[in-house]
């Protein structure tokens, strides 16, 4: 049996009590370019049970997308609200959509996204997002193209339980391959 290059964090993880050990993969989902894909393997390569680890990375990431979902769409409703009085104020009519006043610069990932809202919809959008944004970053985009929170978080919750089960089963074959 070959050594892990992971031992230490492997003797690390067992020292922390069990419990605690899928609270800290789920906290590391949270973050973002981590998420529950790079939670969940890492979780795996220092030891933890592969469904342990995968079910904590997926919940931390879903959670924290949760989070920035509710959070965008109230920023959203404020700065739709807010241009929509200044347009009635100034104009005596409402406004038109907000998002036709956005900057056309944008980064090349977000872009990319864009396109793909167009083109696949939600659904396939949010399961191809991972290949280039964060889901957190994927969702607020959404969320302030106008998409409706219930259906940035329903797809989000689908394309981060795909990506980190393929991710854990890629993780669990690369141990069993070296014999970690």
């Amino acid at each position: 049996m070959s050594s892990s290059p992971y031992e230490g964090l492997h003797d690390f993880v067992d020292q922390l009590p069990e419990i605690a050990q899928p609270l800290v993969v789920a906290v590391l989902g949270m973050i973002p370019y981590v998420e529950g894909e790079g939670s969940a393997a890492l979780g795996i390569l220092v030891g933890i049970h592969p469904v342990v680890a995968a079910v904590a990375g997926a919940t931390g990431n879903i959670l924290a997308v949760v989070l920035v979902v509710l959070l965008s769409s109230r920023v959203r409703e404020s700065v739709v609200a807010r241009r929509s009085q200044r347009a009635t104020d100034a104009l005596g009519v409402m406004s038109a959509d907000p998002r036709d006043e956005q900057p056309n610069r944008r980064s090349k990932g977000r872009q990319r996204l864009s396109r793909w809202l167009v083109r696949f919809g939600v659904p396939g959008a949010s399961l191809l997002a991972p290949v280039v944004l964060p889901s957190q970053l994927t969702a607020a985009f959404f969320v302030a193209s106008g998409v409706k929170k219930g259906w940035v978080i329903l797809w989000q919750a689908v394309a981060i339980v795909l990506w980190t089960g393929l991710v854990a089963a890629a993780a669990l074959g690369v141990v069993s391959l070296l014999g970690w």
